[in-house]
């Protein structure tokens, strides 16, 4: 996971459903952000190490994402793709300030 101690503001809390993934471009980059059922914000790398799917629309469950091209399922916490598929996306630290979400590591 990258740690810096650089934070972006992304969006309001309230703008962030559960279970549903967002997009979010910084630096040039795409992220894709959930808030987990327990609440948790994550923040990861939006494409798939396999054929580069789109994470953000992928469906969620517990701390894990499965891609929607071809269903790998992915750590949302550590960014490991799940055996027996191999392979691994860059994870964001996340912060909520005042109802906000802060992506740092960017």
């Amino acid at each position: 996971m990258c740690m810096t101690t650089d934070k972006v503001k992304v969006m309001k809390l309230e703008d962030l459903p559960l279970q549903i993934g967002k997009e979010v471009q910084l630096n040039g980059q795409s992220i894709a952000v959930f808030r987990l059922s327990n609440g948790d914000v994550r923040a990861v790398s939006n494409r798939c190490p396999h054929k580069n799917g789109p994470l953000a629309e992928g469906i969620v469950s517990g701390e894990f994402v499965f891609c929607p091209l071809h269903d790998w399922k992915i750590s949302l916490v550590t960014g490991e793709v799940q055996k027996p598929d191999d392979g691994c996306i860059q994870t964001y630290e996340t912060e909520i300030i005042d109802g906000f979400v802060y992506i740092g590591g960017v």
